[in-house]
């Protein structure tokens, strides 16, 4: 059970506790596109509308790793199974009132004689009660929920996209999905270093084999008939050397992503207490690591977003968009 402290922490975070294990939190870019101040990189890129995306977590205190880029409080987090699953229904029906819950603040009364401060676009407003994507990477390992699967058959099943941001460190889960046809609109794995001793370093592991068991889950990556997205996150004089570079080209081609998407570092939530600002790459710098790293995979630098330091590889532009 959730303790009442742990709770009220995280509330003063932003996030909604949803039942036992779940947990949503409204992202920048869903308040920014409600106010018709710009979209995130996953518009930009895929498609996926920010005000219809749901950003969430069925294991919230659940993650093998305890890497030093990660922006959340990991004093609660723990390494096993989550523990006493509930239903994908509940969490999907739990976190869509969360959501709406949330989101009060940007609904304008028309009817209220008080002043009223919301800027939001009432339209998209309205839209917004119904979330139709849903970012499975909020905060801990999703795979670690045992009914993962279920819970992504069951948006399918409501005609809902969904995007499954996993650490790659537990291969059978990916054969699961693979073999039971219960696959994500677009499959990511983590991949923020390029050799074991730096992930080591990185990512602080409990599980034994860490190294080896990503491997194992990009070489399961290549044979997915779906979207799938080798996804890194850069820190300046950490992971972004050249030697680096030629490493992460051997891993995109063990892999054959869809698309390679490429994001610097934010210091943002706990991540400033570990790392700092001055480890954030700007632009330009990140803008010189795609162009090196596209040209050693084979791929093309296909978009960015200047805002949110994000880079897109891959074959062909066209691709890109989700055909929902």
């Amino acid at each position: 059970m959730v303790s009442e402290e742990i709770k009220k922490q995280l509330t003063k975070e932003g996030y909604c506790v949803v039942g036992e294990h779940s947990a949503v939190k409204i992202c920048l870019w869903t308040k920014k596109s409600l106010r018709d101040e710009g979209v995130c990189y996953k518009e930009k890129f895929y498609g996926i509308k920010s005000h219809l995306c749901c950003q969430m977590t069925p294991a919230l205190f659940n993650c093998q790793n305890k890497c030093v880029h990660c922006w959340r409080d990991l004093k609660y987090t723990y390494s096993n199974n989550v523990e006493n699953p509930e239903s994908p229904k509940k969490i999907i029906d739990g976190m869509i009132k969360a959501q709406q819950k949330l989101l009060t603040g940007f609904k304008i009364d028309k009817y209220s004689k008080k002043t009223q401060l919301s800027r939001a676009n009432q339209k998209k407003y309205e839209e917004a009660q119904e979330p139709m994507q849903f970012a499975i990477s909020l905060t801990g390992e999703p795979t670690l929920y045992p009914l993962i699967g279920d819970l992504i058959s069951e948006l399918s099943r409501r005609k809902k996209t969904s995007f499954l941001v996993t650490n790659g460190l537990y291969p059978e889960k990916l054969l699961e999905l693979k073999e039971k046809k219960q696959l994500p609109t677009q499959l990511y794995i983590s991949v923020n270093t390029s050799n074991e001793e730096d992930y080591k370093k990185f990512h602080r592991s409990s599980e034994k084999n860490a190294w080896q068991k990503l491997n194992e889950s990009l070489k399961v990556m290549s044979t997915l008939k779906s979207r799938t997205v080798f996804r890194m996150n850069l820190v300046r004089n950490t992971n972004m050397s050249d030697e680096q570079l030629k490493e992460y080209a051997d891993l995109i081609k063990i892999a054959k992503p869809s698309f390679v998407e490429i994001k610097g570092y934010v210091a943002v939530g706990h991540a400033r207490e570990r790392l700092g600002y001055d480890m954030m790459p700007d632009y330009d710098e990140m803008l010189e690591f795609s162009e090196k790293l596209a040209k050693l995979s084979g791929l093309k630098l296909l978009d960015s977003h200047e805002t949110s330091r994000a880079f897109v590889l891959g074959k062909d532009k066209r691709d890109l968009k989700i055909m929902i």
